[in-house]
């Protein structure tokens, strides 16, 4: 384990700090948005949903550019973009200028999104071990520190550039100087340099070429997973409060509380994830992470009051955690066998795209459901969905790619099959 694999590892979990923080500002003040721009009720939605989408096409952007730059350079410049969109949006007057910031928001996110995943799965690659759900842990951490920096300023009634500015001013030149020790490929130093290669990247590289192509056979069942993982997330996110009061009859105050005790959970799951996956492997961790959630959204469905409710919110959170992490480390993993590093990024790309998918499908999912049928019952749906997750559970086994975990070194003839492109 060399000090340049350590800087990395350390940097890059601050880069999934600074996007936690920078993203839960933006959710947890839409009111306020609203209410600065005078966005009507009817148009709010096409604004919510537009990030998701250029996010979207921000990370399959991405899949492109990693070709010719690597990719911690593109994460470099987009976590300031990032930054800076968000304090546009804190700053406009105007609704054109919300749509742009917005829009510039959606892009970078999702370029910092695929980017930070595709520097997190080399790095597990070069660490030989998990070390994923880590900076997940890292994210969620950012999230809740977010939120809490939202909660004051909403408390104090400062605007909303007021609440932005001091953020933006102290991440930007932080997230700047640490950006300079991101690790590119298997453990090689910074843009990509200086490092070099392990046994199994010389044979895939050998077979593969520079970037094997990856079929979408092979990623399908991680696309399933993770749009069913989102559809979860979002539903906790945006529908936690509303069936809290509603549906179980609690305070307002107290609506408040399901959504924070998911992010403490996770950031607990995420946090204690990586050891469970070297003691029991992922295939276990992903099987009982939706069990648990399914368990979760059972207990909400059911739950006879809100003291009940919100410990189905919690079990959500401990269950839902862990599933995007190694699926994101399984992706990689299955692409680096069939192509070498650049098939293991095209892949993270593509399969960050279903982050967005689940995202936009999960809160007017259950909406309608709970319009049509009830609200107990649109909880079950997401449950089922989640479930799904363990027909395609051994796509998480690293023995399913025959040396996926990196312990026994690829054959070249094997490499260099799977030659479909997605």
């Amino acid at each position: 384990m060399t000090d340049v694999l350590r800087r990395g590892r350390a940097s890059l979990a601050f880069g999934f700090l600074v996007q936690g923080v920078a993203f839960a500002l933006l959710v947890t003040r839409i009111p306020a948005i609203q209410n600065r721009y005078g966005v009507p009720d009817a148009l709010l939605p096409v604004f919510l949903a537009a990030v998701p989408v250029l996010a979207g096409i921000g990370s399959v952007t991405t899949e492109r550019l990693v070709r010719r730059v690597p990719a911690s350079r593109v994460l470099r410049w987009s976590q300031p973009v990032v930054l800076l969109a968000l304090l546009g949006v804190g700053a406009g007057e105007r609704l054109a200028g919300l749509a742009v910031s917005l829009a510039v928001f959606g892009l970078a996110v999702g370029a910092l999104d695929a980017s930070m995943n595709m520097l997190g799965v080399s790095l597990q690659r070069a660490y030989g071990r998990s070390i994923m759900l880590s900076f997940h842990a890292a994210y969620s951490l950012g999230g809740i520190a977010g939120a809490s920096l939202a909660w004051v300023g909403a408390h104090g009634q400062w605007a909303l550039w007021v609440s932005y500015l001091p953020v933006v001013l102290v991440l930007m030149p932080a997230v700047l100087a640490g950006s300079r020790w991101y690790v590119d490929g298997e453990g090689g130093g910074p843009d990509g340099g200086g490092g070099p290669d392990t046994p199994v990247t010389e044979a895939v590289g050998k077979a593969g070429g520079a970037g094997g192509a990856v079929t979408f056979k092979l990623l399908l069942p991680l696309c399933v997973v993770m749009t069913a993982a989102y559809i979860g997330d979002s539903t906790v996110s945006n529908w936690s409060a509303k069936y809290l009061q509603d549906v179980l009859g609690s305070s307002e105050q107290l609506a408040t509380v399901p959504y924070n005790v998911y992010m403490v959970t996770t950031l607990l799951g995420r946090t204690l994830g990586d050891f469970g996956v070297r003691r029991f492997g992922a295939v276990v961790v992903v099987r009982v992470g939706a069990l648990v959630a399914a368990a979760g959204f059972a207990v909400v469905a059911g739950a006879p009051g809100a003291w009940a409710g919100m410990l189905g919110f919690t079990l959500l959170g401990l269950g839902l955690c862990v599933l995007v992490p190694q699926t994101f480390a399984a992706a990689g993993r299955r692409a680096f066998v069939l192509g070498g590093p650049e098939a293991s990024d095209a892949a993270v790309a593509r399969l960050n795209v279903f982050n967005y998918v689940g995202f936009l499908i999960g809160s007017p999912l259950v909406g309608a459901l709970g319009d049509a049928w009830s609200y107990r019952g649109a909880m079950l749906v997401p449950m089922v969905l989640v479930l799904v997750t363990l027909v395609y559970a051994r796509s998480f086994a690293p023995e399913s790619d025959r040396y996926g975990g990196g312990h026994e070194r690829p054959h070249t003839a094997d490499v260099g099959r799977g030659s479909n492109g997605l």
